[in-house]
């Protein structure tokens, strides 16, 4: 029988340089969609599946995260003061007071493995997940994360959310080779990192979610430098399947590439045309602008 999960892991000491100027000063985590931040959503999803330690590895010029979800006094006291109780009550809850947040410096950028890998005093012999916060899932109700804590519970094993991608966009990606295993859910042959659609192994796409054993860790301390001169998660959990079962899943939801300026932009428009104080407003506004569209005067 597989253990509780608690701990989940925040990999955010990336430079976010495809949305440079926004991310010189300021992390690409922390990017808005709509009135929440990435990484809140990514927080957000770990808590609906009952995480309650979140460690954070962060970088230089990172400071915005701790302070987001740190509390903000002198923000509390103006709401207050104006009474302003709905926006208290927001600042005041972005966490549930069970939910402890660490911070962990990446002195340098070497890859999403080692990442992961300087998590490990916080995890200590824990299974644990990793969480990148620029994959937005929208679950429909009941988070990617959510749903993979069930798969771990049920099968004891480690858990990969994957989606099938176009077959020529497979050099993006981590791809995986599995044999079937249940609904939705496969065993992991193999793993290669972004290969060449003609030698890729399949069209099922790592995504940025994933339920590892503690294992993973001593794995990762060994793991070479590879490509770039990072190490690659991709490479150490190659290594891990030889000692032990991985399940790839594919999630139901809605996965927005917000490390894209595409993907953030669809994410953009489809959570507003949720939100419940503009999707009224916000969509007749888009159906009268769409149906400009090529007008030059528009």
């Amino acid at each position: 029988m597989s253990r509780r999960l608690r701990k989940a892991v925040f990999p955010v000491a990336g430079l976010g340089t495809r949305f440079l100027p926004a991310t010189k000063a300021s992390p690409k985590e922390m990017l808005p969609i709509v009135d929440k931040p990435l990484i809140q959503y990514a927080a957000e999803e770990a808590v609906e599946a009952g995480f309650e330690e979140l460690i954070f590895v962060t970088g230089r010029a990172k400071r915005a995260i701790p302070d987001h979800f740190d509390k903000a006094y002198e923000l509390e006291a103006e709401l207050e003061k104006a009474g302003k109780d709905a926006l208290l009550e927001i600042v005041r809850n972005i966490l549930p007071s069970n939910v402890s947040c660490i911070y962990i410096r990446q002195s340098e950028p070497l890859g999403l493995g080692h990442a992961v890998l300087c998590a490990r005093p916080a995890v200590n012999d824990e299974d644990f997940a990793v969480i990148l916060a620029d994959d937005l899932i929208d679950g429909g109700g009941r988070g990617c994360l959510r749903q993979m804590v069930d798969i771990h519970a049920r099968f004891g094993s480690g858990v990969i959310a994957v989606q099938n991608v176009p077959p020529e966009d497979t050099d993006k990606y981590g791809i995986v080779e599995v044999r079937p295993h249940a609904d939705r859910v496969s065993g992991i042959t193999s793993i290669v990192e972004k290969p060449r659609p003609e030698v890729a192994p399949s069209t099922l796409a790592v995504v940025g979610r994933y339920i590892l054993p503690a294992a993973i860790m001593p794995i990762l301390a060994e793991t070479p430098r590879g490509k770039g001169g990072e190490i690659q998660l991709t490479d150490g959990i190659a290594h891990l399947l030889g000692l032990e079962k991985v399940l790839a899943y594919e999630f139901e939801g809605r996965r927005y590439d917000c490390g894209s300026k595409q993907g953030y932009l669809e994410a953009t428009v489809d959570y507003a045309l949720k939100h419940p104080e503009l999707a009224e407003d916000f969509s007749t506004w888009l159906s009268v602008r769409a149906s400009r569209l090529g007008d030059p005067s528009a």
